[in-house]
């Protein structure tokens, strides 16, 4: 019976080739390029300094980050014809891909993210089409053989975003929103809907204030829609809001900035590992924000590790405080 079952995480997101290019400049500097009055004609080529390929996508980067945490996420997502490598890594990292959906006809997604020496982004991403109601019907069967303790939705197909949403409130799964990069692709009335009944919603500062102009709502009253609501805030730490209360959580200090991307993807395993483990949301917010600095110590989004014991050590060095993983 379910109520024997271990409790598992639920991840569903983008399982994705990523690209990783560095540009030496600024974006704004070039994009400007002494003409503001022409920035509705953009033609603009940049030379980069490095390219990587790696194993990524929201999903892949959250479940790796778990799995160095000791847990065995069950993996929702959609992936192509040339997925074989990225599925051989996933298995040695011991995942659970019995839900991901191979669609033969498409290749799998892939992300171009090129980074500035400030650390602004520019990306583009192309998504593996998704299966005619996939999210609904994944869950549907992964609730058949296990008992889903939590789950995060992050940035994927909207469509599919949010079809997770609504099944995971129909059967009462405790869920957290992502709407990451891809939140101006919904409505009002679809991140209304998303956001309602969730456990937490999570974003960078920019989403949050999208998400909050998009629906009208002042960061307090948004707040109130959720049981938590978490803004992070990159090498400035995260913002965590509960009953009315703001939880201001620093940043955990990285041995060098090598590469941002995936940072995001690893403070959402953090804290899903610290929810899980029943601890208090600064001290969630200070485990997500140490394991987020593995990855910017990084060039590329699943290339970093780390034991638990280092990770205590690295918790301690920043916080001051043990913490029992």
């Amino acid at each position: 019976m379910l109520k024997d079952k271990i409790p598992q995480i639920a991840v569903s997101g983008s399982i994705a080739f990523d690209k990783i290019m560095d540009f030496p400049g600024i974006f704004s500097d070039n994009i400007v390029a002494g003409k503001p009055n022409q920035v509705h004609q953009l033609n603009l080529s940049l030379v980069v300094d490095n390219l990587k390929t790696s194993f990524g996508g929201t999903a892949g980067n959250i479940a790796y980050n778990l799995s160095l945490l000791k847990e065995r996420p069950i993996v929702f997502g959609t992936v192509g014809f040339d997925f074989s490598s990225y599925h051989d890594w996933m298995l040695k990292n011991k995942l659970n891909l019995e839900f991901i959906k191979e669609i033969k006809k498409y290749p799998t997604a892939a992300a171009h993210i090129i980074t500035d020496k400030n650390d602004n982004q520019i990306s583009a991403f192309y998504p593996c089409s998704p299966a005619v109601n996939y999210a609904t019907q994944a869950v549907e069967a992964a609730r058949r053989k296990y008992s889903i303790a939590l789950a995060i939705i992050a940035p994927d197909n909207p469509k599919m975003m949010l079809q997770y949403a609504e099944v995971y409130r129909k059967y009462n799964i405790p869920f957290i929103f992502d709407p990451g990069q891809v939140v101006q692709a919904f409505s009002a009335t679809e991140l209304t809907k998303a956001i309602m009944g969730a456990k937490a919603l999570i974003g960078n500062d920019y989403e949050m204030n999208f998400i909050s102009e998009s629906l009208g709502l002042g960061i307090k009253d948004l707040s109130e829609r959720v049981e938590i609501l978490i803004i992070t805030k990159g090498s400035k730490g995260s913002e965590i809001y509960q009953g009315g209360h703001k939880i201001v959580v620093k940043p955990a200090k990285p041995a060098n900035s090598s590469d941002p991307t995936g940072a995001g993807d690893a403070y959402r395993a953090g804290l899903i590992k610290g929810l899980i483990k029943g601890y208090n949301l600064r001290a969630c917010g200070s485990l997500a924000g140490t394991v987020a600095v593995y990855t910017v110590e990084k060039y590329g989004t699943q290339t970093h590790n780390f034991t638990i014991k280092d990770l205590q050590k690295r918790y301690y060095k920043n916080y001051k405080e043990k913490i029992n993983l």
